[in-house]
């Protein structure tokens, strides 16, 4: 996958007053990165996923299951929660993914809603961030502070916004280990949800060669194209 599609971006200095302020631009999620961007990527994405994988371990402790409180994933340790193949993935493809919490849901409380509570619980996460992050831009306009603001900030700012936007709409895809697969084989009748159980692995395949062979611009990319920009822009417009 080359691209992940464009969106508004944060940006520097307004016209005539020189003063700093936000203008619908554009949110930078083109990969490659560059070398310059490379930090704030690995920054960003040690949060993203910390917080994402977090998310769904603490919702699975609350309704019973400590499966992943016992193996340590109880945390907000980014070194915890790395899968090597799907972090490189995000530095040369444009999507990744960490290592997935361990979740029994033989011991949850209420087992159709917690499954689909966990599930739903990483890409919310991811959500939020968005939304902190713009809020964060907001308050420091509303201060008077962004013409202060150093420009490493905001391009930090900007690739935060878009990696975990990019993280929501990804986690979403209906196709498994992802988080979106789980939330419809928690929801599906127990007949189906069999089915889905014996084909998985299929499916995981099937997922792979979508996103990374040339077919990924008929399939992801798109997705992408449109999805990433309307989460961005939606939350944008909320404050600006």
């Amino acid at each position: 996958m080359t691209s992940l599609g464009r969106s508004k971006r944060l940006e520097g200095l307004g016209a005539g007053a020189g003063q700093r302020k936000v203008k619908k631009g554009e949110w930078n999620v083109s990969l490659p990165y560059s070398l310059e961007e490379i930090p704030y990527v690995a920054a960003a994405l040690m949060i993203a996923f910390a917080v994402h994988e977090f998310a769904h371990a603490w919702v699975a402790y609350k309704f019973g299951d400590p499966t992943a409180q016992r193996q340590g994933r109880l945390t907000l340790n980014p070194i915890k929660h790395l899968d090597p193949l799907g972090t490189i993935l995000i530095f040369i493809a444009g999507f990744g993914w960490a290592r997935p919490v361990p979740v029994n849901r033989f011991m949850f409380k209420n087992p159709k809603l917690a499954g689909v509570l966990v599930s739903v619980a990483g890409p919310v996460s991811n959500l939020i961030l968005v939304f902190l992050a713009f809020a964060i831009w907001y308050i420091f306009v509303m201060l008077g502070l962004a013409p202060g603001v150093p420009e490493f900030f905001l391009d930090f700012l900007n690739i935060f916004i878009g990696l975990n936007a990019m993280l929501f709409v990804f986690n979403l895809l209906p196709f498994p280990p992802l988080d979106g697969y789980r939330i419809i084989e928690d929801l599906a009748p127990a007949d189906i949800r069999a089915k889905m159980t014996k084909y998985e692995a299929y499916g995981s395949i099937i997922f792979l060669i979508l996103v990374i062979t040339p077919l990924d611009q008929y399939t992801i990319q798109p997705v992408f194209y449109y999805l990433i920009p309307a989460v961005t822009d939606g939350i944008y417009n909320l404050f600006f």
